[in-house]
């Protein structure tokens, strides 16, 4: 069987139009027509990531930019030009089918492994768990070219570490661990604009080379071998495993049951990422921001906008916009978007994927006082958080032993009974939950008056600190013991609350 599927042309990549409307269109036809389209759409936040990567893997190649004016000319044009993009699938159209069958699009095979249930490229690898879904290798279920071919891209981009049956193991692909930003304008082109920042660079975290060049320009992609990419061409398209997809024909057309996989190259632990943020450990380097169950985003929105802290390294495109702010290529006054995409995972477990959106007013780049106030706002948020956990220990405290303040009484143990009995009733999730909506509100208003918009930042900080103390007095009942505790827990939270927000 000779099978084709040429990813120039076939539709594969989910799109909304700017009216509303979901369309599915090949790579050529989604970057030429990117300003008629809203953004990239797709349930996994890991494929709406990795198609970015890909999209910019292929501007980068045509257009650069080597500097701020050959940027603003394409954003001034608004659209990305349709001749040079044509030309250059033209040029390289048969390494982007993705069954060819000498080049087949990011794929290598693998002799020393057997093939395989393609439900391993989305869920699973050596010994990961499988994420929300049960089917077993028996099952052997069929993807269609085109929902293989977005497989294979994130596989390629978020593949986890772990075991693959060879002497070498799987490790982890550029993207698997910490959050993914991309800045997102009013539509396609947009987005896709605001993170093409300078290439070639030979400052910025990755260095470019001459020899550096994306996967399906690479004869033999393993080759040179190497654990730091040839430049950011090569970061963005780097093989991180070696996946050999087998196409079927089948009355559905051309289907993808089985494939194999092998180890790829070994990317290097200290390989930062342009488009991560990160914070400098004393003792561990450079780590980057993470997706957390117990830690909402926005809480470090501080640091991923400081610019002028070296504690701190933002997304490198934040830095570019900030200059694009001073070149007059965008106007301070502008309200961009981020998207924040990627998953949380903790050594061969992922818990969970995550696309998170949020507003930056360009402002905020060049009044650094203002990411000050945010990080003060933040710190009085967290300080408040833990006097409102401190009065429900202690009203924990008097629920389990109503006459604990007296002497000689039995004491709970705060690690062994109290502090367990504080998580069952989570009452300061409904404190973070509630002022998270707040926190953008501040986030607006900040510019136009920091001082006011802070003064009712302290007012939001109380009034919901004193909320959710009085949710979870309300379930422990109104027995004697615990109206006891509940009198104490309040003089506590209202004095600390005076003294932090007054």
């Amino acid at each position: 069987m000779t099978a084709s599927f040429n990813l120039v042309d076939s539709p594969w990549i989910p799109c909304v139009t700017l009216k509303g409307d979901p369309v599915e269109l090949g790579l050529m036809d989604t970057l030429i027509k990117a300003h008629e389209l809203r953004e990239i759409a797709d349930p996994s936040p890991l494929i709406v990531a990795s198609l970015h990567r890909l999209a910019l893997a292929v501007l980068h190649r045509v257009f650069g930019p080597t500097n701020h004016t050959a940027w603003g000319e394409l954003w001034r044009a608004g659209r990305w030009p349709e001749t040079h993009l044509k030309s250059y699938f033209e040029k390289w159209r048969e390494r982007f089918d993705l069954f060819h069958p000498k080049h087949p699009f990011f794929q290598a095979p693998d002799d020393r492994v057997k093939p395989k249930s393609i439900l391993h490229l989305i869920y699973s690898s050596g010994n990961n768990p499988t994420l929300f879904g049960h089917e077993t290798d028996e099952q052997a279920i069929a993807l269609s070219a085109a929902e293989a071919a977005r497989a294979l891209l994130a596989s390629q981009t978020f593949h986890i570490a772990g075991l693959s049956g060879l002497d070498e193991k799987f490790t982890d692909a550029p993207w698997t661990r910490g959050v993914v930003f991309l800045a997102q304008g009013e539509n396609l082109f947009q987005t896709l604009a605001l993170n093409l920042i300078r290439y070639p660079e030979n400052e910025g975290l990755v260095k470019s080379t001459s020899q550096d060049r994306p996967v399906w320009e690479a004869d033999d992609p393993f080759l040179p071998e190497r654990e730091y990419p040839l430049g950011y061409l090569d970061y963005l398209t780097w093989p991180n495993v070696r996946v050999k997809l087998m196409p079927e024909e089948s009355p559905m057309g051309i289907q993808v049951r089985y494939m194999t996989i092998a180890p790829g190259l070994r990317l290097s632990v200290n390989q930062l990422d342009p488009m991560k943020s990160y914070r400098a450990d004393p003792k561990r380097g450079k780590l980057f921001l993470r997706f957390s169950e117990e830690r909402a985003l926005w809480r470090s929105l501080h640091t991923f906008m400081a610019l002028s802290d070296s504690q701190h390294h933002p997304p490198t495109s934040l830095n570019w916009l900030a200059n694009l702010v001073d070149e007059s290529w965008l106007a301070i006054e502008e309200r961009l978007r981020y998207m924040a995409l990627g998953m949380s995972n903790e050594q061969a477990k992922i818990y969970f994927y995550r696309h998170e959106r949020f507003p930056l007013p360009l402002v905020y780049l060049k009044r650094r006082e203002l990411v000050g106030v945010l990080e003060q706002a933040i710190t009085l948020a967290e300080d408040v958080a833990q006097a409102l956990s401190w009065a429900l220990e202690v009203l924990a405290q008097f629920v389990l032993a109503p006459s604990s303040d007296q002497e000689g009484a039995r004491k709970p143990d705060r690690e062994q009974d109290i502090r367990p009995l504080v998580n069952h009733w989570g009452g300061t999730r409904p404190y973070w939950q509630n002022l998270e909506p707040l926190f953008w509100e501040l986030v607006d208003h900040l510019p136009e008056g920091p001082d006011a918009a802070l003064d009712q930042w302290k007012q939001n900080l109380r009034k919901l600190a004193i909320q959710a103390l009085e949710r979870t007095v309300e379930t422990v009942g109104t027995t004697p013991e615990t109206m006891k505790g509940a009198v104490e827990a309040r003089r506590r939270l209202f004095g600390r609350l005076k003294s932090l927000l007054e």
